[in-house]
């Protein structure tokens, strides 16, 4: 049996590395946040292949002493913190001393700075482990880190790497996401020699209109709640500007970029009754608090945090945006209810709870704000493709002024959601059963059917997938490219297959078959936004349920989209068959019971 010794502080660093610096773009974040630690006004980077084969970030900071320099490359070693109580409430970008150390250990370094009060520069080189003595050097006061040939010593993970264009993406949204949150601080970026961004020093709103467009600005109102500590404010577009992705949602916490599902719960709560579940809302906000209340220890890139108080700081954050909304649009918003509850019968049920059977005036209430949802989701009308079955039990139907309508002929057999009679306002289906009316939200019924069929599809790993005859052509950002070139297997997984036809240009040459192809391209903006943003082992795992429910939104039939009788009852015979249908994928009933007794209460019969 091997004995057990200590690891080499080279192999220590180099597997740091891995988990650190993931990719160019992870070593420019904490460089950016070394500079930014450091006091820097000014702040400029240069890239080579991407980052690959040169990274370097040159600030005017405080500097770092010629006796120091070493130091600050050796692993562990920070002037951030130094006890349990700086760590628990830390307030600088960095604290860990485990970045450049890393960069050290895989990527030939270059270090340079000069203190305010050195005649000169001084500057140290590391190779492999092996430092330099410190030397003189030119340079202003402030501090210039240079990396090159990332990876150059450990071969099988730099084949993880991209192409120069994907990592240089990844390092150019890295670079937006710090130069938004200090917009006092000028920044510039060069790849390959030509300049990418000049940013000068300005305030937020500016800084804003520089980096996601003057069209944002017009479009979105100021965020301002201050409550003891806490300080929220930013600017959030209003529906208007409603986006079919999340790629302008950003969130700092005391400076820091975070992904918060504290935070993005509480966003989403305060757009729900104004804006279209399907479409996502633009923002960059900020939320100041005292450090001890947050942990920003949680993962070594400090993207993640864990609150203190985890349920007082949704309700401000939800709070502060509703009431801007709110305030904007001259309207009073109320607070949505939770839409986390879902069943756990194993079958359906199609036994009426009291919730579904329920009163004309108990009914009435839950339409109003059903009527409103469907008139939100009226945005097209395709043509139903889906449905292959047909019904014997109908006879004449006739359609009139929005409602059509067909004669039933029940049978002992009839199955618990009956047969449809007809539909209402292209909104719902309306069926008999032997106990008297059903009213079906379509939309939300259909959705519940196709999510279940993908979760099953997906779970067994047979996706069946449906070639495009014509490729369907979006534009898209430079980090949707990236994330095609990079996350192949993650999109075949789920039936997709994507590809890059020009550098601004995506193709959907096939799409997973139960979805629609009048939607394949909301359909894939949506995965690759869920791949970039977290990742294919966190989408395809923690957040399977919620990126295939979104999938299965994009396929549902829509309002006002005429459907025929059998097509009605196709809807109904798949509720039978699948889990959970009595409600939608967002919590919400998908029908109403309304028997005849009540129908008879309804017109005073036998009274």
């Amino acid at each position: 049996m091997p004995s057990i010794h200590l690891l080499p502080d080279l192999l220590i660093n180099q597997i740091a590395a891995g988990e650190v610096i993931e990719r160019p773009a992870s070593a420019l974040k904490e460089l950016l946040e070394n500079s930014l630690d450091a006091g820097a006004t000014e702040i400029a980077v240069q890239l080579e292949g991407g980052g690959i084969k040169s990274l370097r970030v040159r600030d005017n900071g405080c500097g770092i002493d010629k006796e120091q320099l070493a130091l600050a490359l050796m692993r562990h070693a920070t002037s951030k913190i130094a006890s349990l109580d700086d760590l628990q409430r830390v307030a600088s970008m960095g604290f860990r001393g485990e970045a450049l150390a890393s960069m050290a250990a895989v990527a030939q370094v270059t270090l340079t700075s000069r203190t305010a009060e050195a005649a000169h520069a001084w500057q140290v080189e590391a190779l492999d482990g092996s430092l330099t003595e410190a030397a003189p050097a030119a340079h202003a006061q402030g501090t210039s880190f240079e990396m090159r040939e990332l990876y150059f010593n450990t071969p099988a993970r730099r084949k993880f790497l991209k192409s120069e264009n994907t990592e240089f993406a990844w390092c150019e949204e890295t670079f937006k996401r710090i130069a938004l949150s200090r917009p006092d601080v000028a920044f510039s970026l060069q790849h390959n020699g030509k300049t990418k961004w000049q940013l000068a020093s300005q305030d937020l709103s500016q800084r804003i209109k520089a980096i996601l467009g003057s069209e944002f600005g017009q479009y979105a109102v100021t965020v301002e709640r201050k409550i003891g500590p806490l300080h929220l404010y930013g600017i959030a577009a209003l529906p208007a500007y409603s986006r079919s992705t999340r790629d302008e949602q950003y969130f700092f916490i005391n400076g820091r970029f975070v992904r918060d599902k504290v935070l993005m719960h509480a966003v989403r709560q305060a757009y729900q009754d104004i804006l279209h579940h399907q479409r996502h809302p633009a923002f960059v906000l900020f939320l100041d608090m005292p450090p001890e209340q947050v942990d920003v220890n949680v993962h070594p890139a400090k993207s993640e945090v864990r609150f203190r108080e985890s349920q007082g700081i949704h309700q401000f954050v939800f709070h502060g945006l509703q009431d801007a909304l709110s305030a904007t649009m001259q309207e009073t918003t109320a607070t949505p209810a939770s839409t986390s509850q879902e069943h756990v019968e194993a079958r359906p049920s199609f036994t009426p709870t009291e919730q579904q059977r329920i009163p004309f005036g108990a009914a009435e209430r839950q339409a109003t704000y059903r009527v409103w949802e469907a008139q939100s989701q009226a945005l097209e009308t395709p043509s139903v493709g889906w449905v292959e079955q047909s019904d014997t039990h109908q006879s004449s139907s006739q359609t009139n002024d929005g409602y059509r309508f067909a004669q039933p002929i029940l049978q002992n057999t009839e199955h618990p959601l009956g047969y449809a009679l007809g539909q209402l306002s292209g909104i719902y289906i309306l069926a008999q059963n032997q106990q008297g009316l059903i009213v079906v939200d379509m939309h939300a019924a259909h959705e519940r059917i196709v999510y279940e069929r993908l979760k099953t599809a997906f779970d067994a790993q047979q996706m069946p997938t449906q070639q495009l005859m014509i490729p369907v052509t979006f534009g898209a950002d430079a980090l949707d490219i990236a994330t095609v070139e990079e996350e192949q297997q993650a999109l075949q997984k789920l039936g997709f297959e994507l590809a890059p036809i020009s550098t601004s240009t995506l193709a959907v040459r096939a799409m997973p078959a139960m979805l629609k192809q009048s939607h394949a391209e909301a359909a894939a903006r949506e995965v690759l936004h869920e791949l970039r943003d977290f990742g294919a082992s966190r989408a395809l795992t923690e957040r399977r349920n919620e990126l295939l429910a979104t999938l299965a939104c994009h396929s549902a039939v829509r309002a006002n989209q005429q459907l025929s009788i059998p097509e009605m009852n196709a809807i109904l015979r798949e509720m039978e068959q699948t889990e959970r249908a009595d409600q939608c994928n967002h919590g919400r009933p998908t029908w109403f019971q309304v028997t005849l007794a009540e129908l008879d209460a309804m017109f005073m019969r036998g009274q």
